[in-house]
């Protein structure tokens, strides 16, 4: 009987810059970009240290959810670590270690738009997403709003 293992990583940070999208020789959409997490610390003289370490996320076959992901944008990432190799223009052997996600959710801007990526949509030329108002609010969000409900009352 084999061995049980787990390959699993829990990210939530904020997004390098853009996600980039390419396609594979069959069409297959990949789209990457890296993830800033933020870490803080008291060393042994009291004095309070932060470190960021960045960490690259691969996901496949979501073509449409990379407009979305902006520089500054704070994401939730459930996903696998795997471990890949390559050759340079040099021909020297790289290694790299990246998350291929297999659960996103988007959790704001960088303070750009208002934190539902419509703003993005519209500069790129599409419309608004299905359910939204002109706007970019939609229809829960209007509704939410008329019940008293404002963003500062959510908790993240």
């Amino acid at each position: 009987m084999a061995e049980r293992s787990v390959n699993k990583a829990i990210l939530l940070g904020r997004l390098g810059g853009d996600a980039e999208t390419r396609h594979t020789q069959n069409g297959t959409p990949v789209s990457r970009f890296s993830l800033a997490m933020n870490r803080q610390w008291t060393d042994s003289d009291q004095q309070v240290r932060e470190e960021t370490e960045w960490i690259y996320i691969v996901l496949w076959n979501k073509e449409n959810l990379a407009a979305y992901l902006t520089k500054g944008t704070k994401v939730y990432v459930e996903g696998r670590i795997q471990t890949r190799s390559y050759e340079d223009e040099g021909g020297v052997k790289r290694y790299v270690t990246e998350v291929v996600a297999q659960n996103i959710v988007l959790l704001g801007t960088s303070g750009n738009g208002n934190g539902n990526g419509a703003d993005h949509a519209r500069k790129s030329g599409d419309r608004p997403p299905r359910g939204q108002h002109a706007k970019g609010r939609s229809d829960q969000a209007a509704d939410a709003e008329e019940q008293g409900v404002r963003d500062e009352d959510v908790p993240f």
